[in-house]
């Protein structure tokens, strides 16, 4: 019994050791994909930031006709070479993670995919190619490879401040929508057809324009009575712009005052969470080892 007993053990054991250097290899890889605090980290950082520079350059030099008609099929090769980098990328970020679902279906995650595919879709759907643009959004996050870590907290405080912001903000638009659909309904009773203000969802495209002081000149009231509400709607145009900037201020300035922990770029190896206290040992949302 005793014998089975320390059999089973050895068996354990060597169960664990034989795990180890697996999920070692799979943290390593992690702190290199995931995270920057590392030179290894940095610099697959600084590789993405030049793929993706280089792959939003080509980007717009397809579009341009001289170049394009010259240089079609080093463009093509070079997005071809490109997509399957990122797409060795991503299919990395899957793997090390225990619960990739976490990150697919994260913010990031649909976006590192939608940057992915574009390459693919265009074989079956032409200009889909374009779609390749949203890696430019990417750069955003690779920043971090700078460290810039005053400017990351500022950047944590907007997304904050925006946040919790949204509400006022949600209640804000929907005030103006429905005051720039009763003004638009008042102009196409004042001006009419005959001055261009054909129907009343056109009549609310014009207060929108003339609100948000775009004005793009395509419709434009001709009675004196018409002018008179467009001076109106100019006026109040001003003043409806400066209250979304008012709401992220004050929730921004609030942030300042009521400062948080400072944060890393520690990632979790298990739901892929990121902007961990500098002094955390557990992942915030799962609860996960940080590996310090």
């Amino acid at each position: 019994m005793v014998f089975s007993i320390n059999s089973r053990n050895i068996d354990l054991k060597s169960k664990k050791v034989s795990e180890r250097p697996k999920r070692d290899w799979k943290r390593k890889a992690h702190e290199i994909i995931f995270e920057a605090d590392t030179p290894a980290g940095k610099a697959f950082d600084i590789v993405i930031l030049l793929l993706i520079v280089i792959s939003v350059i080509t980007l717009m030099l397809g579009t341009v006709e001289g170049l394009n008609t010259r240089y079609a099929r080093l463009i093509n090769i070079s997005e071809w070479v490109v997509t399957g980098l990122f797409s060795a990328e991503y299919l990395a970020r899957i793997i090390v993670l225990k619960k990739p679902s976490q990150y697919i279906f994260s913010f990031w995650g649909v976006i590192d995919f939608l940057a992915t595919i574009p390459k693919y879709l265009a074989i079956f759907f032409v200009g889909a190619t374009y779609l390749s643009v949203l890696r430019a959004l990417r750069l955003v996050r690779v920043f971090r490879i700078l460290d810039l870590a005053p400017y990351i907290g500022e950047s944590h405080n907007l997304t904050a401040a925006l946040k919790a912001s949204k509400a006022k903000i949600l209640v804000f638009l929907v005030a103006v929508i429905s005051l720039s659909i009763v003004l638009g309904t008042v102009m196409y009773w004042v001006e009419g057809p005959e001055h261009g203000f054909t129907s009343i969802p056109k009549s609310v495209y014009w207060t929108i324009v003339t609100m948000t002081t775009v004005g793009y000149g395509d419709i434009a009231p001709e009675t004196g009575t018409g002018q008179l509400i467009a001076s109106i709607v100019m006026i109040l145009g001003y003043g409806i712009i400066a209250v979304p900037t008012g709401i992220v201020s004050a929730e921004y300035t609030h942030n300042l005052k009521n400062p948080k922990h400072p944060t890393n770029t520690q990632s979790c190896p298990n739901c892929s969470a990121d902007h961990h206290r500098d002094d955390a040992y557990f992942c915030y949302s799962c609860g996960e080892p940080l590996g310090k």
